[in-house]
This record gives structure tokens, sequence and C-alpha cells, in this order.
């Protein structure tokens, strides 16, 4: 394990049983309020955007704003926030992708992403990936390439990862963190 590895595990808390019985919730916030950890964060998750030549940053509401914006920041790159639907004003693109019960929708600005941009989406978490397929489709339907996906961690035992090979053609997924 990294420096930057066991800096991030210490921060980030469990919480048993939440949001419901069974599950073991990762907290990040003891993360983002340690200035150290969550610049180290900030700039492994420049580097990678660097690494990918992307032109912009995508953040996935909410948690992935928290981290895309000062990604985007650091490495001198546009943010764009993917939202819920319902979220923006203005014209807008919309995906609606599947949730374990039920489904959902997220949105962007149709003028925020053009053919010419290579997008790095960012979050935090990467559990089974619909929310992050979703993203990329959206992303490619604005005209944009998705440059790649970059996450603090990954829940592999639900598979995202091999859910969302075939939408990123290629294209990187890194998780500084395993789970």
């Amino acid at each position: 394990m990294t420096d930057i590895q066991e800096l991030l595990l210490s921060r980030i808390r469990d919480v048993a049983d939440y949001p419901e019985p069974g599950v073991m919730f990762k907290d990040i916030t003891p993360l983002l309020a340690d200035p150290a950890a969550f610049t180290a964060l900030t700039d492994a998750l420049a580097q990678i955007a660097a690494d990918t030549g992307a032109t912009k940053v995508v953040g996935l509401e909410a948690r992935g704003f928290i981290l895309g914006a000062p990604v985007a920041v650091r490495a001198g790159l546009g943010f764009i926030p993917v939202r819920k639907a319902g979220k923006l004003p203005g014209a807008t693109l919309r995906q609606a992708y599947d949730l374990e019960y039920g489904s959902a929708e997220i949105e962007v600005h149709a003028e925020d992403l053009t053919a010419g941009d290579r997008v790095l989406i960012v979050d935090d978490v990467l559990a089974t990936g619909g929310t992050a397929a979703a993203a990329i489709h959206l992303i490619q339907r604005a005209g944009a390439e998705v440059s790649g996906l970059a996450v603090l961690m990954e829940l592999g035992f639900l598979a995202g990862r091999t859910r969302l090979e075939a939408a990123l053609d290629g294209a990187p997924l890194q998780a500084l963190l395993q789970v």
C-alpha cells in the first residue's frame, strides 16, 4: 500500500448500518476535513486528469462535486456538474438509468460539453456503476469524449468496473482505493 493510500484510508470512517441495517457506509467527511489528506486526494486526481489528456472535469452529484471542482482548479480545467434531473436551468441533456429499486435521471447543460472536449469523470465511490454509465452516455451524447473515470474508492464486490468496461471503450478507470 502506498503512503497516499494509507493516508486516505486512515481518514475514511466506517459507519455501520447506515443508511440501512447491514450496510457499512464509507464516510469521507473526515478526509475532507483534513487539509493534508484532501490536498493529497486532489493532487492525485488532478494528476489522473493530466495523464488522460482531459480538457474538462465532470463531477457527479453530490460528492463528485466536492472532489471534482478542486481537481479541475488544480488541473487548470473547466468543471461541469452532472446533476439530478430538474436541478439545472436552461437547455439540458438528460439520461435515465436503472437503480437497484427503480430508476433515476441525470442531466448536464447542453452547451457545457462540445465535440472537442475530453472529459474526466470524477466521483467518490464506484459501486454498481449505474450513475457512471449514465454519465458516460450523457457525455457521449453531448458529442464529447470520455478520457477516463477516476474515483476515490471502488467497491469491487459490486462489479461496477465490469459494467463500465464496454461504455468506457478503452478509457481508463482509476480507483485510488479498492474496498
